[in-house]
């Protein structure tokens, strides 16, 4: 079915006695057990509110299944650890969302995995397999330079080798790109942005193979990090939207990086759309569209504070994929956790700016741009 079909449809829980076209919310944390096979628990990552919104996002992604969590961090975190462990090498791109990047620079050396970050290309992943290479991270478009890294070649890479891929699909989205028909195992969302798409929600998400999900399951019992009823029912009924809200944005994405590339106050747009972009005819391939995420770089002679303070429309704020149209300075917020030697290997310098695009219409957010600018 159309992904429109899917994020209406699928993974909706009916109650028979009333025949309700919501799912319920089952606010209960307790649940009997004589008469099932599988014990009901929040922690299991297995009651009602929970699977809904599980099936959906399968269904979304072309998988055959998915683990809900309480934060998109929860869901990378766990995914990893359910798949590296001691004496293990995982490679990863250095251009990862700064949260990824900390954790592993924090979190591996004490539990002895090895990890080697490297740049967004197929080549430079291939180079740094090793024999104890047990897993491979990526994300593209990537945050928040938006660049592109070709999943097929990627996908062949791994599985030549036995190795298993993971991808956060958080900036395209399911209705923009499907990794796991690509060749993914794993594709993990920080669903706080375009899945709950309302700037009011805090979940993740990972989606693969029955296999690939049971095991993830079972390490996030252990560590967790499961989402209430209560947060999992608003997550639904916010994915009945998705395919509206991210086409919108992604269709406004397009018209404000035009605009953008032409202003004589910017220095640079990385928007996998523009034709000049590097990893342009690769996303061609592998995404429905470009997505509805942009960065650029103010000219030299600018001030991106002053810049920011101008706006009146567009939002300076943290997170991203909502409704309204925000924006943020990388170093200041998704980053702020890489050192300032991380931030400008990759290419994060003060005066990049990320824009989320939101559903307004394009032409006053283009005009409030082009006051601030000017």
């Amino acid at each position: 079915m159309d992904k429109n079909t899917l994020c209406v449809h699928s993974g909706t829980y009916r109650e028979e006695s009333t025949r309700g076209l919501n799912s319920p919310i089952f606010t209960s944390s307790s649940f009997e057990y004589m008469h099932v096979k599988d014990c009901l628990y929040p922690r299991h990552f297995n009651t009602p509110n929970q699977q809904a919104v599980e099936q959906k996002m399968a269904a979304l992604e072309l998988a055959e299944d998915a683990v809900l969590f309480s934060s998109g961090m929860a869901a990378i975190s766990t995914a990893i650890l359910a798949h590296a462990g001691a004496g293990d090498h995982v490679v990863l791109l250095d251009s990862l969302y700064g949260g990824t990047h900390s954790f592993v620079t924090e979190t591996f050396p004490r539990l002895g995995i090895n990890y080697t970050f490297v740049a967004t290309s197929p080549e430079a992943i291939e180079a740094a397999i090793t024999e104890q290479t047990r897993l491979i991270v990526i994300e593209t478009p990537t945050n928040p330079l938006l660049e592109i890294i070709d999943i097929r070649k990627v996908s062949g890479i791994a599985k030549a080798r036995g190795i298993t891929t993971l991808i956060d699909n958080t900036f395209a989205t399911p209705i923009n790109q499907t990794p796991y028909a690509l060749g993914i195992d794993i594709v993990v969302h920080s669903g706080t942005k375009y899945l709950g798409g309302h700037s009011d929600l805090c979940c993740g998400i990972a989606a693969g193979s029955a296999e690939q999900m049971k095991t993830i399951r079972t390490m996030a019992s252990h560590l967790g990090g499961s989402l209430n009823a209560t947060t999992c029912y608003l997550l639904e009924r916010s994915l009945k939207t998705l395919a509206l809200r991210v086409e919108r944005q992604t269709v406004n994405a397009g018209k404000i990086a035009d605009f953008l590339q032409n202003h004589r106050r910017i220095h640079k747009v990385n928007y996998p759309g523009l034709m000049q972009c590097e990893g342009h005819e690769t996303a061609k391939t592998q995404m429905n569209g470009f997505g509805a995420m942009l960065s650029f770089e103010l000219a030299v002679s600018s001030n991106p504070e002053e810049f920011l303070k101008r706006l009146k429309l567009i939002t300076p704020a943290i997170s991203l994929g909502g409704v309204e149209s925000i924006i943020c300075s990388p170093s200041r917020t998704s980053h702020a956790e890489m050192s300032r030697e991380d931030q400008e290997r990759v290419g994060i310098t003060d005066g990049l700016l990320r824009f989320s695009t939101g559903i307004e219409d394009v032409d006053d957010l283009i005009a409030d741009l082009e006051q601030a600018l000017s």
